[in-house]
């Protein structure tokens, strides 16, 4: 079956958007996904995993995809607009996933997937404020409609509160020393750019460690994001929402990025398990494979964990 009409973004490769869906063989082998299924993908994004779904449950089946990205979801019903069976797309938080599906009429569904990285075109785009590598306004919003911004993160916060993001979110072992920088630079004059908080970072931290390793605002910027979105919260109140929707023999796939999201996955896959509920089907979790490793650099961190409903 052929999802890719003439025309369009359906010719343009994932690559040349600045985005490569992570571990598709090993999601769809998880899922176990078949004709005439229904599966809602929690996180669409470009709708590469979504596609790559469409493809295989074809005409009888039925895809639901969340996303709060505006510009992702334009992106992804492009590209999916090809897809014979029932596709219905729609802005909301993935934590409101029961509300979504009830709806839509949909009960009881064959597979759910969650991809839980920042997607390339919010990292790539300067205006969006995600990356310390592109100057931009203080902004990692996933959903540009909410209401807390980085900038309020950065600029508001007390010191306390500040340095609480940096380390639990961030695990960031010099966040006291940033986050009081941060105080002391934003009562001279507000910050507005990534650039200038990064700045700041480069100032708290010795010289050697902001030469070794990642970028030395990795975990700051990564922190703050988290916490601008309630990335944890949203997951942990998921997952259990999830499970239940799941018909018997239904499978639920998570792919993480970093040890916070993927800790979180692990205790709750295991909790169901224990229960007699859920059979996890990943002992450890899946990594990519060297060559997809070399093709597509972000893809490095990828963790992924799969689980059936046994009851």
């Amino acid at each position: 079956m052929t999802l890719r009409p003439a025309g369009g973004i359906d010719d343009v490769p994932e690559e040349r958007l600045g985005h490569i869906s992570v571990m598709s063989r090993e999601v769809g082998a998880a899922l176990k996904l078949g004709k005439g299924m229904t599966v809602v993908d929690c996180t669409l994004g470009l709708g590469g995993h979504s596609l790559m779904m469409a493809e295989i449950i074809g005409v009888g089946g039925r895809l639901v995809g969340i996303d709060q990205d505006d510009r992702a979801i334009v992106l992804a019903k492009e590209r999916l607009k090809g897809f014979s069976g029932r596709l219905d797309i729609v802005k909301s938080n993935f934590r409101n996933m029961n509300e979504v599906l009830d709806g839509l009429g949909v009960q009881a569904v064959d597979a759910v997937l969650f991809d839980l990285g920042v997607s390339s075109i919010q990292l790539d785009d300067p205006a969006r404020g995600f990356s310390f590598r592109r100057d931009g306004p203080l902004d990692m919003r996933m959903d540009a409609g909410a209401q807390v911004s980085a900038f309020d993160v950065v600029n508001t916060f007390p010191e306390e509160e500040l340095a609480r993001v940096l380390w639990q979110y961030g695990e960031e072992r010099f966040s006291r020393r940033i986050a009081r920088n941060i105080v002391k630079a934003r009562a001279a004059s507000v910050i507005n750019t990534t650039a200038e908080l990064t700045a700041i970072i480069l100032r708290s931290l010795p010289y050697k460690h902001s030469r070794e390793g990642a970028h030395p605002a990795t975990r700051s910027f990564q922190g703050i994001r988290i916490a601008v979105n309630q990335e944890l919260e949203s997951l942990e109140s998921v997952l259990g929402v999830a499970f239940t929707r799941l018909k018997p023999a239904g499978r639920m796939c998570v792919i993480s990025f970093h040890s916070l999201e993927d800790r979180i996955v692990k205790e709750r896959f295991r909790s169901l398990s224990l229960a007699g509920s859920a059979a996890v089907l990943t002992k450890k979790p899946l990594r990519p494979s060297p060559e997809e490793e070399s093709a597509n650099p972000r893809s490095r961190s990828a963790r992924l964990r799969a689980l059936e409903r046994i009851l």
